[in-house]
């Protein structure tokens, strides 16, 4: 590849990546002092990456020193400007309310016209019970929502109105209503309609998600099993036999099937540590086994409604965060341990598959990369392995972590359209590697369904999450991605 085409590719790096900060700044500017200092917080989580990622594609790289050094001086900043964040935002409580308590007394001049004035709810036949719709009719208020027209939906019922407070305050206030007028029989959402315009809807509570049947329990159990094989058989393939008709060597890749085991086991512990939290259920994990790297992932299915964006994204980012950061550590360790008797002796194409791992093994191992073989740890692979893995799952695609991460900031609309936009990419990518195939399969087959909506569709999650998902889907693709044979010659990756 000529350096011109080089130069094209690390320019149009750049010019998305300051793209995608443009669109944040236009996203945050209508919200004044809060969201310019929200947005300078996604910049000062991002800056060392792309700073460093830069640097490193111009031929420049920085040591681990000057890595750590980087995000030392980002994460002194982004507390900073936290707290800045939560001074601003402590005046414009204290303007809103003000404002509230103006509006609140013109309202009450005008409560004897509106109170006279019952919702427009249309007589139609629905399959609520006449006498749960009236008390259903009962939770709305004109400092809530003001229910003009009722339209028949499923097993339950869509109000359409007008939204007369901040979202997650009249969502609560309207299930807390609900909850005191029916108890559990029945559950509100409170949505955007095709029109932008917010909905509420209230469905029966026999339509939640049901618990796992014995049959998926068994099916979950067969394929752990599977994927315990595969793993071993992957392991199998990097020692240089096969596994599967040599079972008395189970002993050789057992070490490495572990560590492929960690990572998932890991990540799947990651989702559950946060649905417990807010009191999530989650099905049992559904692993994806395959030959080549042990494992895809895992499909994991919620089994409650969720009540907010937020939380699809904390249960959907904290499975990938615990799981790539153990394969990041791994990865790290086994380049320090590396040593020229170490076990495995790569070529140094080996590094070039990776952006995010050339450039680590370019600040650890030095010029020991300008060899045509490097002898690494264990540790190196299994940790590459693992990042491969979270890489695939951070995809902004359908029920994939990525594809929830994606769905919880920036909605279901730009969730779809990124969903066919990875297909797309994924189909590309198969000719030159027969992985995205399977994964593209995967995904059309068992995962391109968007999430269910959450409760409180209508609030997005704070500016520091979005942050985070920027920043995860920058590393997915800092992992995926590959270097140029000519790039990694400039940067003394190869002999």
């Amino acid at each position: 590849m000529s350096i011109t085409s080089e130069s094209s590719i690390v320019g149009l790096i750049v010019l998305a990546a300051f793209t995608i900060l443009g669109w944040g700044f236009y996203r945050a500017r209508p919200y004044g002092k809060l969201g310019v200092i929200a947005w300078l917080q996604s910049v000062v989580l991002m800056a060392p990456w792309l700073l460093f990622f830069g640097l490193f594609a111009t031929g420049i790289y920085i040591n681990i020193v000057g890595i750590l050094f980087l995000l030392v001086a980002s994460a002194a900043v982004y507390i900073f400007l936290g707290r800045q964040l939560r001074a601003a935002g402590q005046d414009a409580i204290l303007r809103s309310r003000a404002t509230e308590r103006l509006a609140n007394a013109d309202a009450t001049q005008n409560d004897s016209q509106t109170e006279d004035i019952p919702p427009q709810l249309q007589p139609e036949v629905v399959s609520i019970a006449e006498e749960d719709l009236g008390a259903i009719r009962n939770i709305f208020g004109i400092d809530t929502f003001f229910a003009t027209e009722t339209i028949p939906y499923q097993e339950g019922i869509i109000f359409k109105g007008n939204l007369r407070g901040e979202p997650e305050a009249v969502f609560q206030k309207l299930s807390s209503n609900l909850q005191q007028q029916l108890g559990d029989r029945y559950r509100l959402f409170l949505v955007e309609n095709l029109d932008g315009k917010p909905v509420v809807i209230v469905l029966p509570s026999r339509n939640d998600p049901q618990p796992t049947n014995v049959a998926q329990t068994i099916l979950a159990v067969v394929l752990l099993i599977t994927t315990i094989a595969t793993c071993l058989e992957a392991g199998g393939i990097l020692l240089g036999f096969d596994f599967l008709t040599n079972l008395q060597r189970f002993q050789e890749p057992l070490p490495i099937a572990a560590g492929i085991l960690a990572v998932l086991l890991t990540h799947e512990l990651g989702h559950r540590v946060l649905a417990r939290r807010y009191q999530v259920r989650l099905s049992p994990p559904f692993f994806l086994p395959t030959l080549q790297i042990g494992a895809f992932g895992a499909i994991t299915r919620f089994q409650s409604i969720l009540p907010n964006r937020q939380v699809l994204f904390d249960v959907a980012f904290a499975g990938p965060a615990f799981g790539g950061i153990l394969s990041f550590t791994l990865l790290v360790l086994g380049f320090v341990l590396s040593r020229p008797e170490s076990l495995f002796q790569v070529p140094t194409e080996f590094f070039q598959g990776s952006i995010l791992v050339g450039a680590i093994a370019r600040a650890i191992l030095g010029s020991a990369l300008q060899q045509n073989v490097v002898a690494v740890h264990p540790l190196t692979v299994i940790g590459w392995l693992g990042l491969v893995i979270t890489a695939l799952n951070l995809m902004p695609a359908g029920q994939l972590d990525g594809g929830r991460i994606v769905q919880a900031i920036y909605g279901r609309k730009t969730a779809g359209r990124t969903t066919i936009a990875t297909l797309i990419v994924l189909a590309i990518a198969s000719f030159a590697n027969p992985l995205a195939l399977y994964w593209a399969v995967v995904i059309v087959f068992l995962q391109r369904d968007l999430e269910r909506p959450s409760q409180n569709e209508l609030t997005e999650p704070d500016d520091a999450r979005a942050a985070l998902g920027l920043l995860a889907l920058f590393l997915m693709v800092a992992t995926l991605l590959p270097l140029t044979p000519a790039l990694a010659g400039r940067l003394g990756i190869g002999g």
